[in-house]
């Protein structure tokens, strides 16, 4: 499939105190925005090829209501089972071909018109991953740095669950991506092909683990 994972999110509390941890580590933080129309922000943890983004309910009625009222934010901070992870895909060649998965589009205010998502049909099914692929986004020949926690060479995402959804399926095939079964929800993130074995788990402030 011509997918790869560029980044992806945890849901977490207003402000994302914990991302703090995760800078702690060595891990560089750029800035962060307001996602207007999307009642969301975020923190913003970018390497060469790849991005780990904390993002938090700003506004309420504005995530209800808005434009990205389909993305169930507000919903998925409420329910303790809820995945709290999305996953951005984008192309990995020139090629434009059909969507990659079934899904709806959503076109946020913060992007002008006709750059839109593709949100995977799994987006009603809170207990998964969001899936959102960019389809306005051109390839790029990512150089990747050495170096640790200058990339990302894998993402591990557990999902509490017996069987996963169609999209979420598909989705697994992007480059970069592991999709399991298991207990609870939970995100494994490798820097630098884990070349220093060592790693850190950030339960129970984040469903996060790092490997470097």
């Amino acid at each position: 499939m011509n997918l790869e994972l560029d980044h992806f999110f945890i849901l977490t509390e207003p402000q994302a105190k914990a991302g703090d941890l995760i800078a702690s580590l060595g891990v560089e933080e750029s800035f962060g925005r307001n996602h207007e129309g999307q009642g969301t922000s975020n923190r913003r943890f970018p390497v060469s090829n790849s991005m780990l983004e904390l993002l938090w309910v700003r506004d309420t009625e504005e995530a209800r209501n808005g434009p990205g009222k389909r993305l169930l934010f507000p919903e998925r901070v409420e329910d303790e089972g809820a995945s709290p992870f999305g996953l951005i895909f984008t192309r990995k060649d020139s090629v434009k071909g059909s969507q990659p998965f079934d899904g709806w589009q959503y076109q946020p205010d913060y992007f002008d018109t006709p750059m839109a998502f593709h949100v995977g049909n799994n987006s009603s099914q809170i207990n998964e991953p969001l899936c959102i692929y960019a389809p306005f986004v051109e390839p790029t020949d990512k150089k990747i740095e050495k170096g640790t926690f200058k990339s990302i060479s894998k993402v591990k995402i557990t999902v509490p669950s017996k069987t996963v959804s169609e999209v979420l399926s598909k989705a697994e095939n992007a480059n970069g991506l592991e999709i399991v079964l298991g207990e609870k929800h939970l995100m494994e993130v490798t820097f630098n092909v884990g070349t220093c074995g060592l790693s850190r788990d950030f339960r129970p402030s984040l469903p996060l683990i790092i490997k470097w």
